[in-house]
């Protein structure tokens, strides 16, 4: 299997290219771009104990409950997908986040994991699993 160039991942209803086209948009802040990949009932959940814990619905809800809040937060806010492991509907994705922190000025290299479940070219799913307590310090 050949690397595949932007303009495949750009139409590609595989979810492993529908989840990379989400980390591409959030990354250039593209926040339309990002809801483009939501499903309109998408469940978003942020992990309990994370600043922004608890589970978003709509593309709307999504970006405006947890990416507008984390850039205003956080300079820098990027989420970095290193590894993907895909199965049928399914895509973890490895990740790492960094970012400083606009208040304390504290900087984060976070690991992290995510899980996507894509339907119909359509992230209907996503779970956060990432180390709480990192964030959370940079914040104190």
């Amino acid at each position: 299997m050949g690397m595949t160039g932007p303009a495949d991942i750009a139409n590609s209803t595989e979810p492993k290219d529908v989840v990379r086209r989400q980390y591409l948009a959030s990354a250039s802040g593209d926040l339309a771009a990002l809801q483009a990949t939501l499903a309109p009932d998408v469940e978003w959940t942020e992990m309990a104990g994370f600043p922004l814990g608890g589970t978003y619905r709509t593309p709307e809800g999504v970006t405006e409950n947890v990416m507008e809040p984390l850039a205003a937060a956080w300079e820098g806010w990027t989420a970095h997908d290193d590894t993907y492991i895909a199965q049928g509907e399914d895509v973890v994705v490895l990740a790492r986040y960094t970012a400083r922190n606009r208040t304390t000025g504290r900087d984060i290299n976070v690991r992290v994991a995510h899980h996507f479940t894509v339907r119909g070219g359509l992230i209907v799913r996503f779970e956060q699993f990432a180390d709480t307590a990192k964030v959370r310090d940079a914040m104190a």
